[in-house]
């Protein structure tokens, strides 16, 4: 699948900013910054991991600055940055 660069997301308190890029290496690298990721990293990062495996990226290095996002904010914000990333709308019909 081609991948292009994109992002999705802001830097707002409750929020998070999902950077997507293509991978030179096979796999999914994902770099994470946030306040909470001694409690809360690996469950960030098994979100990111889930919503792109559904949507069929397997290669690509994701760069994600959390600001204490819900997981249904990351989802959505990984989502959308993988849309823009692929092309493939998951929305439409």
């Amino acid at each position: 699948m081609k991948l292009n660069s994109s992002y999705a997301g802001t830097l707002e308190s409750g929020d998070i900013l999902i950077e997507i890029s293509p991978s030179e290496a096979p796999g999914l690298t994902i770099n994470l910054q946030s306040t909470v990721a001694l409690q809360f990293g690996r469950q960030i990062k098994k979100v990111i991991e889930d919503t792109l495996s559904e949507m069929g990226v397997k290669d690509a290095v994701v760069d994600a600055t959390d600001k204490g996002a819900l997981d249904c904010t990351i989802r959505a914000r990984v989502t959308a940055a993988a849309v823009r990333a692929t092309g493939k709308d998951v929305w439409a019909d």
